[in-house]
């Protein structure tokens, strides 16, 4: 069953859905090719780690397999992770057993609103048309305390498209210039620390490395957040519907 037939109610955009199709369908190749790693912290998680509590409560945004999530669990942060791809999360649940991941859609987070201290989303929001990436950076200013710290990487340049080659094709890419990105992110209720491109430093070709703060009274209203209260009733899928415990 593919995505699309699956989430009858989604209607944003084709492209989110293709997209997760492809994860979907190469996702044992995936972290076949992640495993052979050795698993390095990325420069800009490091920098992003030094300015958050040694005991903080962090969240994952498309943490795939969850390397990076198991990580930073294993080292005392209080980590949730979080994708849409259901087999990326299979196989991060055999390898952390004991490590909160939730199946949810960026585009409707099911967490309480001012419960983390820090969001980490490493090449994730840039597999959204930037429409929808525009309106999330809203939505994950409302999920941070005041203070807290986001930190992100998105693919640098001009030509948004959907990728038909390369290891897992069929995934659409968001292109964002850094002054166009950064417009963005102060509109969404950030401040930014550091915007830099990069080049073929954890990842191949020119990104975007963010790091911002989320401001005092930004994030308007939470009354859109669906409330989870603890770690213990985070939902392990959030679309499924399944009874809610409060």
């Amino acid at each position: 069953m593919n995505a699309s037939s699956q989430f009858p109610h989604d209607s944003t955009t084709q492209l989110v859905l293709q997209t997760i199709d492809a994860y979907e369908r190469s996702a044992k190749k995936c972290v076949a090719r992640w495993n052979q790693r050795r698993h390095r912290r990325p420069r800009l998680l490091a920098e992003w780690l030094q300015c958050l509590p040694v005991d903080g409560r962090l969240l994952d945004l498309g943490c795939g397999g969850a390397k990076d999530a198991g990580d930073l669990s294993q080292r005392g942060y209080r980590v949730v992770g979080l994708d849409r791809t259901s087999a990326l999360l299979l196989a991060g649940r055999r390898r952390y057993r004991s490590l909160p991941l939730v199946r949810a859609d960026l585009r409707s987070l099911p967490l309480q609103a001012m419960s983390f201290d820090g969001l980490w989303a490493a090449a994730s929001l840039m597999h959204l048309p930037k429409p929808d990436a525009r309106r999330i950076l809203t939505d994950l200013c409302r999920l941070v305390r005041p203070g807290g710290l986001f930190a992100a990487t998105m693919t640098h340049g001009v030509r948004s498209r959907l990728v038909t080659d390369g290891w897992v094709p069929g995934r659409y890419f968001a292109r964002w210039r850094k002054d166009e990105l950064a417009r963005a992110v102060r509109r969404a209720g950030w401040k930014i620390l550091e915007l830099k491109v990069v080049t073929n430093r954890e990842r191949k070709g020119r990104w975007l490395n963010l790091l911002a703060q989320r401001q005092s009274g930004a994030g308007g209203s939470f009354d859109g957040l669906h409330v989870w209260h603890n770690r213990r009733t985070l939902p392990q899928d959030a679309e499924k519907g399944r009874p809610r415990r409060s």
